[in-house]
């Protein structure tokens, strides 16, 4: 597989949207004209209808974008317990095998410009063994972009995955700080981002507000980066 296009979409955390995020962020670069692929590699606690497995974030990315790929490949694997990967895959006897993701981003990446790839859960959360998403993101070769929550205890989390990002010498392409609570905005969540920024030298891609749809401000941050690591020339 050749160098891909696109970003690898990670959390501090499980449930400070990533989703929200990486669909918002589709529908921002559709809506530039970019051609853009989506990917859940896999998704755990899918809803069974009609005897099927059906990976909600991994169809709301899909419809995001607009794109028509086979779903095997925006999904390669999906498992009914809202679990790590690799315990929900255990459960059910099956093994999750990052060739068949890799080959199935490699497919995507010859049908569009820029493929965002969503992680699950933090970077560290085991897919197969010892092998994380830590691991996936690196062999992908795709920069990371890391979505956090505003709150306290966010400096910590998102210094760690920072950390743990470029010790394995991955491309940081910024920290997305995600409102998915609305709670009352108090001293932490104003000066978190200042923080995490300093201690980190990492650029804050963007800052969105509880319910807000709009990621103008992170494509923006991350244009200068997109030409070199993704291989996108223009955003619109």
């Amino acid at each position: 597989m050749g160098k891909p296009r696109g970003i690898f979409i990670t959390g501090t955390d499980t449930g400070v949207g990533k989703t929200y995020v990486a669909t918002g962020l589709a529908g921002a670069l559709r809506g530039r004209g970019v051609d853009v692929g989506v990917m859940k590699p896999v998704e755990t606690g899918c809803v069974r209808r009609r005897g099927r497995l059906v990976p909600s974030d991994a169809v709301a990315l899909r419809n995001a974008a607009g794109v028509r790929d086979r779903f095997d490949d925006i999904n390669p694997y999906r498992f009914a317990k809202p679990l790590a990967p690799s315990v929900a895959a255990a459960l059910e006897k099956k093994t999750i095998n990052p060739d068949r993701i890799r080959s199935a981003l490699d497919r995507l990446c010859k049908n569009h410009r820029f493929v965002i790839v969503e992680g699950a859960g933090g970077i560290m959360v085991p897919l197969s063994g010892r092998y994380t998403y830590l691991d996936l993101a690196h062999d992908l070769g795709l920069p990371v972009l890391i979505v956090a929550r505003p709150g306290l205890g966010t400096i910590n989390h998102t210094l760690l995955t920072i950390e743990a990002v470029r010790r394995r010498r991955i491309v940081v392409a910024g920290v997305v700080i995600n409102d998915t609570q609305g709670g009352r905005q108090g001293t932490a969540e104003r000066t978190n981002p200042g923080v995490i920024r300093e201690l980190s030298g990492v650029e804050i891609a963007g800052i969105i507000r509880y319910g807000s749809r709009d990621m103008e401000q992170v494509v923006r941050k991350i244009h200068t980066l997109l030409p070199v690591q993704m291989g996108v020339d223009k955003l619109g």
